[in-house]
């Protein structure tokens, strides 16, 4: 990826050029206002004067340019629908095939108007990111407090862009009524779902989409996923990713990671008694759980390595490996030993590609659904999560074919083993390997921050246009480079080639948000592990039981996520949304704790709910905010920023089942507080962390 002033110069619209922010002049003055400051000739108080008039003069320029514009293609379309009721008198298909092609070209002229705004609001967002760093000072919390929603704000003309909107409309909907569509007496209002097949209406949404970037539920969903995605595409680059997309193999790499989380939650409810069976105790449930994690650690690193050469093989090789180790998992009960339950396990951790599902997303997958494609993945690891359980707790039979034992335990293993058999021909006969860029062809992608900060500026909130940019050393474009510095490539954007120098880019505030992260995985796998031997011992719940528990657990994902992302996170800010979440949490662990005697049902079913809520909540949260804090040399690359997630969240899980299985030794009647106490330490741990570096946070 090349600097944004080199890209800006390439981008803009040569005829436009004067009218675009002067990128390049605005970064001389805040390098010569750092000198002047350090000599003593300038105070802060002018520095901020006269930069916010510099910065208002810029943004004038901009929107009396594109006032201007709109207005001729308003004055266009009017002169367009003049012909359009001529011809409604007098129908002439020539005339009519004329007409939607003036409106084709008023669309791509529009289209050059919405990449103009945009280019100005990426630029307008960095250069406020680069006087904040320089500084030190949060100038951009007080230029968009004091601009975005002042009356005469001419910032908001930038980012809200309504004049555009209705521009928008009128071509859609003139050429949505030129379509083959005589003899209907409906409009594109009554059909509100009617999909557009001209290319330029699609270009216009995408564009408008970068553009707006409004939070809603498929956003907030998304951003589970953690696919950090590129600021602004060349056309070339969208061009090339329309070539690697294939819907078949996409809906593959979604219900792998389907099939992975249901085999991941199968055995829960029946761990403990699998335990028992082979001669352990229950609490060794914890380290069977967990040994499926363990691997996970190893396994992401090779698929995610393996990712950058081939998505179906190694796609092909974890479905092998799954339904050996599922096949080992059920055998086991027979063979009457507890090593080859723990291999069969341990291979099925070593058959986990969420590494290539995610990567294979984010590098073959158009932007334009890209964001759907993101939700999609969450949704599948959201309904495997509950479907796994409640699969457990159909499977309540017992027969022996063979001298096989079919039951509770060993069926997870046999039905895991024959889903992963039919997935593994539906996917050697359906996948398509994409095609691949030569290495020094690929450029990397930087993540979404730029949208996340035209997102704010269109809102008026308080907060920076980039959260954390202080700490985010890696997303600095030559503050240190002379005058050419634009015209170089930018070295900081490239891959790291090592786990050791991924961690050298964490900054404390991204260390802070892998802690969260580190703290919800942990408290949610406290919780769901060791259910079955928490609920046998207190209410002597049947496996049943356990199962329709888990899976209710599992289904409030969607719903929670929806109500989030469509309402809470539209009247809160995200940073207080994630400061809640912890506390909700704590609060969860804090009601599950057994102080008062008897434990009850409604306790442990309300502590849990709340705790599992508020952590699903937090996860959302807290991905979106480490995304825009996350160096953009981790956008790709084998140790990119999902990998590191990925990890964080993976330990978490081998720690907590590790947990469940030592506390055991202590006896089942201690096995809850002694397990929940660390969820507690390490949740506060989390609370004080965001605390203080809350400034530097947000």
């Amino acid at each position: 990826m090349v600097a944004f002033g080199k890209k800006l110069k390439e981008r803009q619209i040569q005829e436009w050029r004067e009218y675009y922010i002067n990128y390049k002049l605005m970064k001389k003055r805040v390098k010569q206002y750092s000198h002047q400051i350090e000599s003593g000739s300038l105070d802060r108080r002018h520095v901020l004067k006269d930069f916010s008039r510099m910065l208002d003069n810029q943004i004038e320029t901009i929107v009396l340019f594109l006032l201007e514009q709109q207005g001729l293609l308003a004055s266009r379309i009017a002169r367009l629908g003049e012909q359009r009721d001529s011809l409604e008198q007098q129908p002439d298909i020539s005339k009519i095939s004329g007409l939607q092609e003036g409106y084709r070209a008023a669309g791509q002229d529009l289209l050059k108007l919405l990449i103009f705004i945009e280019m100005n609001a990426i630029g307008l967002r960095k250069i406020l990111k680069k006087f904040d760093k320089r500084f030190g000072y949060r100038f951009t919390d007080y230029y968009v407090k004091t601009r975005a929603n002042h009356p005469y704000s001419q910032l908001q003309q930038v980012f809200k862009h309504v004049g555009l909107g209705a521009v928008v409309g009128a071509v859609s909907r003139n050429l949505a009524d030129l379509q083959e569509r005589q003899g209907s007496y409906l409009s594109i209002y009554d059909q509100p779902a009617l999909t557009l097949q001209d290319p330029v209406i699609d270009s216009i949404k995408a564009a408008v989409s970068r553009l707006t970037h409004s939070t809603n539920f498929l956003h907030f969903l998304a951003q589970h996923a953690f696919i950090m995605q590129e600021e602004l595409p060349a056309p070339t680059e969208e061009y090339a990713d329309d070539q690697r997309y294939h819907f078949m193999s996409l809906l593959l790499n979604l219900v792998n990671t389907f099939l992975y989380m249901v085999n991941t939650y199968i055995i829960v409810p029946t761990a403990d008694d699998y335990s028992i069976s082979l001669g352990a105790a229950a609490t060794v449930c914890g380290v069977v759980i967990g040994a499926m994690a363990v691997a996970q650690v190893f396994s992401s690193v090779y698929f995610s390595a393996w990712s950058n050469k081939s998505y179906f093989k190694p796609l092909v090789f974890s479905s092998i490996v799954l339904f050996v180790g599922n096949i080992m998992y059920a055998l086991a009960y027979d063979l009457n030993s507890i090593a080859v339950l723990l291999i069969g396990r341990l291979l099925c951790g070593f058959g986990s590609a969420r590494a290539v599902n995610r990567r294979y997303i984010s590098d073959c997958v158009p932007l334009k659904i890209r964001m759907q494609a993101s939700a999609g993945f969450v949704s599948a690891s959201a309904l495997g999560m509950a479907c796994g359980p409640a699969l457990a707790g159909l499977l309540q039979i017992n027969f022996k074919i063979y001298g096989i034992t079919f039951n509770q335990n060993t069926l997870p293993g046999w039905v895991m083993g024959v889903a992963w058999l039919i997935y593994l021909v539906w996917l050697w006969i359906s996948f398509k390997e994409p095609s691949r860029e030569p290495e020094e062809q690929q450029i990397p992608r930087g993540h979404n921050t730029d949208l996340v900060g035209n997102d704010a500026l269109e809102k008026g909130l308080a907060q920076p246009l980039l959260l954390g940019s202080e700490d985010n050393q890696q997303d600095e474009e030559g503050d240190e480079e002379g005058d050419g510095s634009e015209e170089a490539p930018e070295e900081s954007h490239r891959p790291v080639t090592s786990i050791v120098s991924a961690y050298r880019l964490l900054t404390p505030s991204v260390k802070v948000q892998l802690l969260i992260y580190f703290m919800l995985k942990y408290a949610m796998e406290i919780l769901l592990s060791e259910s079955s031997v928490i609920t046998s011992y207190y209410f002597g719940w049947a496996t049943s039981s356990v199962a329709i528990f888990l899976a209710c657990l599992g289904l409030t994902v969607l719903p929670v996520n929806i109500v989030v992302g469509s309402y809470i996170s539209n009247m809160f800010e995200e940073r207080q949304l994630l400061l809640a979440s912890e506390i909700m949490v704590c609060l969860g662990i804090l009601l599950s704790f057994h102080i008062i005697i008897p434990y009850t049902v409604p306790q442990y079913v309300c502590s849990g709910l709340i705790m599992f809520v508020s952590a699903e909540v937090l996860e959302g949260v807290n991905l979106s905010l480490l995304s825009r804090v996350m160096s953009s040399r981790l956008s790709r690359g084998t140790y990119n920023g999902g990998l590191l997630s990925t990890e964080a969240g993976t330990i978490a899980r081998v720690i907590a089942d590790a947990t469940i299985t030592v506390a055991g030794y202590f006896g089942e009647s201690g096995l809850l507080n002694i397990t929940l106490l660390p969820s507690l330490l390490i949740c506060i741990a989390s609370i004080v962390a965001t605390c203080c570096t809350y400034n530097s946070l947000y």
